[in-house]
């Protein structure tokens, strides 16, 4: 017999993970509004801040994201001229992403909001490392757990 207990919304962890994103997202969501990028658009461009270019591909497979959540979110981030899409000249089925000079020059502005969300949390960076990398087991773990 189950414990009913154990069905109580503020004792899954499933609802702790789901709200503190949500959390996350209304701290990040007016910093980011000041930049003129959404959150989903500033993990791409992070991405592309550390190693450009990339393929469509590789972004989705780091972003967890299949190619008909990314294709617009990228049109977006062309339209306001952050990155270009280009066919590679290795294989023109392949769409190479990089960043524009605009795209670069937000850099600088968007690498200071992760420290800031991270001092609001009121935790250590040991603590958050600690919790990440918990975070990151349990993800794993559910990942494997779906395959099979």
């Amino acid at each position: 017999m189950t414990d009913k207990s154990s069905f109580r919304l503020d004792e899954q962890l499933c609802f702790a993970v789901y709200s503190t994103a949500h959390a996350f997202n209304r701290l990040y969501k007016p910093k980011l509004d000041a930049l003129g990028i959404t959150y989903p658009q500033f993990l791409v461009l992070s991405i592309l801040w550390r190693s450009e270019p990339q393929t469509v591909g590789s972004l989705g497979e780091l972003l967890l994201l299949d190619s008909s959540t990314l294709t617009p979110l990228l049109k977006r981030l062309e339209a306001a001229g952050f990155v270009r899409r280009t066919r590679s000249t290795r294989d023109e089925r392949v769409v190479d992403v990089t960043l524009t000079p605009e795209g670069q020059s937000l850099r600088d502005r968007a690498w200071a909001i992760p420290p800031e969300i991270a001092e609001a949390t009121g935790e250590s960076m040991t603590e958050l490392g600690r919790l990440r990398q918990a975070i990151l087991r349990v993800r794993d773990s559910l990942n494997a757990s779906s395959i099979g």
